[in-house]
């Protein structure tokens, strides 16, 4: 066995001894703030995403960046009197990617989901501590598994490896010896503990850095100009300004004709899906064009023309559509997870690894360590404890879950957040639908009929394994550093104090009711599909016209035999097999969706076999500038009417 090839106290003993510096500043004030300010930002965009596409964005090489590049400016101005040490900006990049990612994703999936199903919001208060709780819950739960698959197993966890070398090279932080050996699976007997180079991809250096800096700057201001001329001026005529509301730039364009454009098969006058396309790559982006050309173009006409559909308005198409595509995800992503056993079967076999206590005298220098730098056991169980209490006690209140559902769930999600953290850390893929799905399958056998403790039972599952996995790639990036993870961990449980404080009234003011979701401003794919699940779970499929049944069983056949095509075909055939969940996900929003993210995937192809290291120097900030522009600017064209509208009541 691999494993058995190093053992496992001399691999931390190394670390403390080699890696460790505890002696840097980390967590200081000026580190929170800016990685708060950064945070909140970032978390706006992906809640803007989220409800466009269902999609969202890691922040943590973005947040790296846009600190070192406004830091650096502030030293140039006079106003900051020293640079942020390398691990102030990890900690800072902690603090942004909490807030920015463990808090919104819920809101766009499962609470946007129950505002579908239910028709009313939760009230402000309850959903304030749903969305605390269950972030507070997920971080904690990461803690036990960090020592196991950072410390010990040293999985890889490419976005955090990416991170932390961005932040080294930025800091020309070279005389520190980076923590980059293999993981201990890999190792063979008697191989030396050699950092893995193949892990320095994604890594930038300084000059690499000001460049990718440029292009998201570049990239925001483009997105922001758009969003302008698209949106500002009907948006200043409804403020007050002497015109009559008008668009530069329109929000679709008919290139495909008139009639065409009733089934949303046009242009979008957007740059934001450019930019996903752009991060998705063109095999992903391609098959959402697929999918967008056989549900638009052909499926959705077919089924208007025989009646199935009755009106052409989005939310009358999609609801007939949604299923063929949601099956398609579904199926897939959990045939997808199900090859993934190897490392459930790790997971679990870790289990033991978590929990035993070795003897004081086998440990005594390592446990010494261990109690002076690891996050203590007293904050994993009072995390614990607020968190489930919390989450058991909100579920009961605004959901009505019985206490002992709520907990089976709080369990449950902890052996399935196990798993998706292991997942992600060799594949930097964390399965969060899926998890979310399984746990709607359990609880629709648990809870038959029951929508609201279905959609919440696994809203526990999808927020927690969101949560740990997200600490987890921070604390990889902090392993590599020498970073003192009891610090991260606190600026993790910074992050979500300002994620909540952001995203929970941003939501309810961009969708201020029911109405808003599934429309042209707000698709909100996602909770489409999850609201979709949560009813045929407890209505059956009797509930569904029959064609929307067919649809459901062939789309769940293409994502099984989809997933099974990549598995076992040629390596070189691979590369033709679609995405299936790209192919799903066409079925969820407009046609114009999905053709601004092919063209975004044509870009980023046709840039890479131009210049193949072209991906972290303009594809990925100008996505990135793209996305955080329009989002943001996008975002305060919609709330400046209701900022006005409140200041004039």
């Amino acid at each position: 066995m691999a494993g058995n090839a190093v053992d496992s106290r001399t691999v931390e003993l190394n670390w403390y001894k080699n890696h460790y510096r505890g002696h840097l500043p980390q967590l200081t004030f000026r580190s929170a703030v800016m990685g708060g300010l950064l945070g909140a930002v970032m978390s706006l965009t992906n809640l803007y995403i989220g409800l466009k596409t269902g999609w969202g964005f890691g922040v943590a090489i973005t947040a790296c960046v846009l600190s070192w590049v406004i830091w650096k400016g502030a030293r140039k101005m006079k106003l900051a009197k020293t640079d942020m040490t390398v691990l102030e900006n990890n900690a800072m990049q902690s603090v942004a990617s909490s807030a920015g990612y463990s808090t919104g994703g819920t809101l766009v999936s499962a609470i946007a989901a129950f505002l579908i199903v239910n028709g009313v919001h939760i009230s402000y208060g309850l959903l304030t501590l749903w969305i605390f709780f269950l972030a507070v819950l997920g971080v904690t739960m990461a803690i036990p598994m960090k020592r196991q698959m950072i410390n010990i197993e040293r999985l890889r966890f490419p976005s955090g490896i990416a991170a932390g070398m961005t932040l080294r090279s930025l800091h020309h932080d070279y005389d520190h010896n980076p923590a980059l050996g293999k993981p201990v699976a890999d190792l063979v007997e008697g191989e030396d503990e050699m950092a893995d180079t193949s892990d320095l991809e994604g890594a930038l250096d300084t000059e690499a850095a000001s460049k990718s800096a440029r292009n998201l700057f570049i990239g925001g201001g483009l997105g922001a100009f758009v969003t302008i001329f698209r949106d500002g001026f009907a948006m200043l005529s409804e403020i007050g300004a002497p015109w009559k509301p008008f668009h530069l730039i329109r929000e679709a364009y008919p290139i495909f004709g008139t009639n065409a454009l009733n089934y949303t098969v046009g242009l979008e006058g957007s740059l934001l899906l450019v930019g996903g396309g752009m991060l998705m790559g063109l095999r992903v982006a391609a098959s959402v064009m697929l999918g967008a050309i056989i549900n638009w173009v052909i499926l959705v006409p077919w089924m208007y023309n025989l009646g199935v559909i009755e009106a052409l308005n989005f939310r009358t198409m999609v609801s007939w559509s949604l299923w063929g595509g949601a099956a398609c995800m579904v199926t897939s992503g959990l045939l997808a997870f199900a090859f993934q056993w190897k490392a459930v079967v790790r997971a679990f076999s870790g289990l033991k690894d978590l929990i035993k206590k070795r003897p004081a005298s086998e440990d005594d220098e390592l446990e010494g360590w261990i109690r002076k730098v690891e996050v203590p056991s007293s904050w994993l169980m009072t995390g614990l404890l607020a968190g489930g209490i919390g989450v058991m006690a909100v579920a009961k209140v605004a959901f009505g879950m019985p206490l002992w559902q709520s907990l089976l769930a709080i369990v449950l999600s902890f052996f399935l957040a196990l798993v998706a953290c292991r997942t992600t850390g060799e594949t930097d893929t964390s399965p969060i639908g899926a998890m979310g799905k399984v746990m709607q399958l359990a609880y629709g056998a648990i809870a038959p009929g029951k929508t609201n403790i279905n959609l919440m039972a696994a809203n526990i599952t999808a927020g927690v394994a969101d949560s740990s996995s997200a600490l987890l790639i921070d604390l990889k990036s902090g392993y590599i550093l020498g970073g003192n993870p009891r610090k991260q961990f606190l600026a993790q449980f910074i992050g979500i104090f300002i994620g909540t404080a952001v995203t929970v009234p941003s939501f309810y003011l961009l969708v201020p009711d029911a109405s808003a979701l599934g429309t042209d401003q707000w698709p909100a794919p996602a909770a489409q599909v999850w609201a979709g699940v949560a009813r045929l779970l407890a209505k059956g499929l009797e509930s569904l016209h029959p064609t929307a049944q067919i649809a459901l069983v062939i789309g769940g056949l293409v994502g099984i035999i989809l997933v099974l095509l990549q598995r076992y075909l040629p390596q070189k055939a691979r590369v033709w097999v679609p995405s299936p969940l790209g192919l799903g996900l066409a079925f969820t929003f407009h046609f114009w969706y999905a053709l601004s993210m092919f063209i975004g995937g044509l870009i980023s192809y046709f840039v890479a076999k131009r210049d193949p290291k072209a991906e972290s120097t303009f594809t990925v900030p100008m996505a990135s500038g793209l996305i955080a522009g329009e989002s943001l600017m996008g975002i305060f064209i919609i709330l400046l009417p209701l900022l006005f509208g409140f200041l004039a009541g």
